[in-house]
Order: C-alpha cells, then sequence, then structure tokens
C-alpha cells in the first residue's frame, strides 16, 4: 500500500491565504535557525503525476538500499506545496520549474530553492472539437492557465505554433494584452492549471499543463494540437528545498537517487510516448 497522502485543493484552500499555516499538521521547522531536523523521514510533496510516481518508485526500489526513509504526500495544486516547504510543514517538493518558482518567490516572500532537475513535461494544446490547430474556427475560446508563469507559456507555445503573435521582448509574466496579432480573433478563458482538462468540453481548445494532461489520460505526443518545443526549454521541473536545507544529508540521496540511471530508464519506460521526459 502507498504511503501517500492525499490533500485536495477543497479541503486546504484556507491554507494557501497563510505562510503561518502548516499544511500537513506538522511542526518540523526549526525557527530558529531556518533549517529543518533532519532526523526521521524526508516528507516531499509532489503532484500526483508524474511526479510523485516518480517519488514512489524510487522509495519502492531504491531508497531503502540508500538508507533513506521517504514520505510522499500528494498536492492538486501549485500553492500549497511551496508554502508547506516554507513553514516546514514538509522537507521539500517536488512540482515546479524555474519560472514559476522565481514568480512565487517574488510574490509571497518564500524563501524556496531548486536543488536538482529531474524532468520535463512538455506543454500541449488540445481540443475536443477540432483535430488540427489549423482547424480553429474565427473567435474560438481557448483555456489556458491563469497563473503568470504557465499562462505566458501557454502563450508562447501558440506563438510557437503559428496561432498568435506575442509583442517583441514579451517574458515570462505574458498576458494576452501582449499579443500583436491574433488573426483568429480567439478568446482566451483563464483559469485555474488543474480545471484546464476539465474544460475541454466547454471550449474550442485548451492549453493544458503536462501532469494535468497525463492525469486526464492526454498524451502530449499522441493527442496535442500542438506540443511545448523542447530544445532549450527552461521549464524543467526539480526537486525543491527551504533556502538552508540544501545540505540536508537526506536530500542529497534523494537527489542521487533521482538522477540515477534506474530513474531515468522507469521514466523513459512508463512515459514512452515523451510525455514526460529525463532532464539529467
Amino acid at each position: 500500500m502507498r504511503n501517500t497522502a492525499k490533500l485536495t485543493t477543497a479541503v486546504l484552500a484556507a491554507g494557501a491565504l497563510t505562510l503561518g499555516l502548516t499544511a500537513c499538521g506538522s511542526d518540523k521547522a526549526d525557527t530558529a535557525s531556518g533549517t529543518s531536523d533532519t532526523s526521521g523521514p524526508l516528507v516531499v510533496a509532489a503532484s500526483p503525476t508524474p511526479h510523485a510516481e516518480i517519488l514512489d518508485y524510487v522509495k519502492d526500489n531504491l531508497a531503502k538500499k540508500a538508507g533513506l526513509e521517504l514520505e510522499v504526500k500528494e498536492f492538486t495544486d501549485y500553492v500549497l506545496p511551496n508554502t508547506a516547504t516554507e513553514d516546514g510543514s514538509v522537507d521539500a517538493n517536488y512540482f515546479q520549474n524555474q519560472p514559476y518558482l522565481d514568480d512565487f518567490n517574488k510574490k509571497q516572500g518564500t524563501h524556496i530553492v531548486p536543488v536538482v532537475t529531474v524532468h520535463l513535461e512538455p506543454l500541449g494544446l488540445y481540443s475536443n472539437k477540432v483535430k488540427s490547430k489549423d482547424d480553429l474556427k474565427s473567435g474560438a475560446t481557448v483555456a489556458i492557465p491563469n497563473d503568470t508563469v504557465n499562462e505566458a507559456r501557454a502563450l508562447k507555445l501558440l506563438d510557437s505554433a503559428g496561432i498568435i503573435t506575442l509583442k517583441d521582448g514579451v517574458g515570462n509574466e505574458a498576458t494576452p494584452a501582449d499579443i500583436a496579432e491574433n488573426p483568429k480573433k480567439l478568446t482566451f478563458k483563464e483559469l485555474e492549471a488543474a480545471q484546464t482538462p476539465r474544460s475541454l468540453e466547454d471550449v474550442d481548445a485548451a492549453v493544458i499543463n503536462g501532469n494535468y494532461a497525463l492525469e486526464a489520460d492526454l498524451s502530449p505526443a499522441e493527442d496535442a494540437l500542438a506540443v511545448e518545443p523542447a530544445k532549450d526549454n527552461p521549464n524543467g521541473n526539480f526537486l525543491a528545498v527551504k533556502e538552508g536545507n540544501e545540505d540536508d544529508p537526506r536530500v542529497k540521496k534523494l537527489v542521487k537517487l533521482l538522477t540515477s540511471d534506474e530513474v531515468k530508464k522507469f521514466i523513459e519506460d512508463k512515459w514512452s510516448n515523451g510525455s514526460v521526459i529525463p532532464s539529467f
């Protein structure tokens, strides 16, 4: 049986409003030093797919031999894993990329830092209404994630696919207001990233994050109308900790295991369609 606690956004939404709340009901932070107690299991917050699956593979197959006791806690949103890491409810998290973390730290005043990049999940444009991006009709509605970084990432995908053209020099804070050309006169529906797969029945197309696409049984390689380019992509997902905890011996053990040949093979075999790509 998997040693996993599933924490839903509905139950824990209130925890996102303050960094002082613990998401998991434990108090592991050493408030005097800003570092965590390194005794006991390493508790890692993760998105269910593929992050928790990768961590569960490590826990079930590699951790014991390496002398690592690993506990995986699943979160279904992009806020609570960082707030729980900041307040010490968990020791680390694995769900995000650098642009998202930079934006989160800036806005929330958190002190989360990356430790090692593990994989990339290409962003994709999906539709239940059309078979090709060229079939999108004038005035079609496209759902995109509403958080700053993933919205910009979605718009860059549409730009690279030739569906829209963004203004020159647009960075990781692009919004629909930064669109220079919109020949199909698309309307954009901004939704929480986790809601984008469910929107496919109501919109003409949706840009969906890789992990949420996988949870919805969508394959970027097989089902997407357009896929985010993988070359020179800054959006690899990494293991992260609160600043000061990078040298936790348990974290170092997990870093070694997450970048092992065994994990690389596990990722390549399980997601052979290219929906999850090792980044090490």
